[in-house]
């Protein structure tokens, strides 16, 4: 489940710090759900500027990613936009994007209504089936996401 740098400990002098989870990678439960954050694990969506469609497997309140990550993301224009929503993407795979993962913010995405397959072979992981507006999550993801 790991992808970039996922979870990590910082040691603080000889103890042990806190874990420090990045890119939507927390297994701790995400409740209560803020209402300002729109979108669901489950849903599909589309980048709205580059077109790729995916489906959303987690969320930050606000983006959660190593320091040097989110400089070289958000140059001096856009640091507004690490206070807001982001959501870790499953990339479908017949997009043919290149990569197969994203953590975007939520201004950079739409939902995609209806039947939408998505291709990825990680989505078994995730999810059990498709409820017709969204993909069904697996046990221990509805455990973390409780409210979605």
């Amino acid at each position: 489940r790991n992808w970039y740098y996922g979870e990590k400990k910082t040691k603080i002098g000889d103890n042990e710090g806190e874990t420090h989870s990045y890119f939507a990678e927390s297994t701790h439960v995400h409740s209560p759900k803020p209402e300002y954050v729109r979108f669901s694990v489950g849903q599909v969506i589309v980048h709205k500027r580059l077109g790729y469609s995916g489906v959303i497997v987690g969320w930050d309140v606000t983006a959660k990613a190593p320091e040097e990550w989110l400089q070289h993301r958000y140059p001096p224009a856009k640091q507004d936009l690490k206070d807001t929503p982001h959501y870790r993407i499953l990339i479908n795979k017949v997009n043919g994007f290149g990569k197969s993962t994203a953590y975007i913010p939520e201004e950079e995405i739409t939902l995609i209504m209806g039947l939408q397959v998505v291709h990825h072979p990680d989505m078994k992981n995730y999810f059990s089936g498709y409820s017709g507006s969204k993909y069904i999550m697996q046990p221990w993801l509805k455990r973390i996401y409780p409210h979605d």
